[in-house]
């Protein structure tokens, strides 16, 4: 049995890999490090431990300070057992979504390494990767299994839309790769937050959220450096194309990953007017999405995708920012 990291583990530090010989070294040590470091959800996760029990009214599970909702009169007036299980909701419909997105993922990183010559170092990463998304979806639907909740992740028709986001890397894998950003930056972003707060969190949860942010690391850096060393190389109208497309998509991803769900708000019968004040109007939720696209809005200013024209596309997206010195 692996044990999951005892600490965050941080981010990969970003390399300059414009040459290939630079950027075959980061491929390749990507890989190693999917090799000496990789949990397996059935073997690495002590599920049937009583301590990893899931109670829906276990008070761990009320909504952290990342939820605005949690600090609401609204919320607080309730009582602990529905404060609980309105937590577990949360946590178990973000699971849900993020195990659907990862197929889609999965789909689409499978018909980019479909593609690859012989030799190339990007198809033992993107199958060590594809595999890792693997574990995770299963890890993901056996805790939404234990809760005996009726979670369904994402809404029906952004579903049945989103399952053309498989076929992105037949018309642009830089595009697809902006994509795989736009939905894993946004978790890895809230659940680091999670993790740094002071209040005690569930074993279970905890366990996942440890593994599933040090392997998602590696998948980060991937797609970061596999931009890094591409878009510099394309034809301008592209890169123009391709600065138009990032903030929509990233506009769409941080919202579908953050949004409250629908279900949950019917299922609770939370007022209107709290999901507004919570989530619409609520300059510090706002926030929450701008930031959680923060290191890719970076990176695209940094390989010239930020215009005067795509920054107006930012703003209408809410998740502009002025970059940092």
């Amino acid at each position: 049995m692996t044990r999951a990291p005892s600490s965050i583990t941080a981010r990969e530090t970003d390399e300059q890999v414009t040459g290939r010989t630079a950027y075959r070294a980061v491929i390749e040590r990507l890989s190693k490090a999917s090799v000496d470091k990789h949990w397996e959800p059935y073997r690495d996760i002590p599920w049937d431990d009583p301590g990893y029990r899931v109670d829906p009214a276990d008070p761990r599970w009320e909504l952290p300070g990342v939820d605005k909702l949690g600090g609401h009169p609204w919320y607080l007036a309730r009582p602990p057992e529905t404060r609980a299980a309105i937590g577990l909701w949360r946590v178990a419909t973000a699971m849900k979504i993020g195990l659907q997105f990862e197929n889609l993922l999965k789909r689409g990183l499978l018909n980019y390494a479909y593609r690859l010559p012989n030799g190339s170092p990007e198809f033992r990463y993107v199958y060590h990767e594809t595999i890792e998304e693997g574990h995770h979806g299963m890890m993901f639907q056996e805790f939404v299994n234990r809760t005996g909740m009726p979670i369904r992740g994402m809404p029906r028709p952004l579903s049945l839309v989103a399952q053309v986001a498989p076929l992105i890397p037949l018309i642009s894998t830089e595009l697809f790769f902006v994509f795989v950003l736009g939905g894993e930056d946004p978790i890895d972003h809230v659940q680091r937050k999670v993790l740094k707060d002071d209040r005690p969190h569930h074993p279970l949860e905890e366990t996942i959220m440890r593994i599933h942010i040090a392997e998602e690391a590696r998948h980060i850096s991937f797609a970061r450096h596999y931009l890094r060393n591409r878009v510099p190389r394309m034809p301008a109208y592209r890169r123009f194309m391709l600065g138009v497309a990032a903030p929509l998509i990233l506009g769409v991803m941080a919202r579908i990953m953050l949004a409250p769900p629908g279900a949950m708000i019917r299922h609770f019968r939370i007022p209107p007017n709290v999901v507004a004040e919570v989530y619409l109007r609520n300059p510090e939720a706002r926030r929450e999405i701008r930031d959680s696209v923060g290191r890719t809005r970076e990176l695209c200013v940094e390989l010239g995708l930020v215009n005067r024209f795509t920054r107006r596309l930012w703003r209408a997206m809410g998740i502009w920012a002025e970059p940092r010195a």
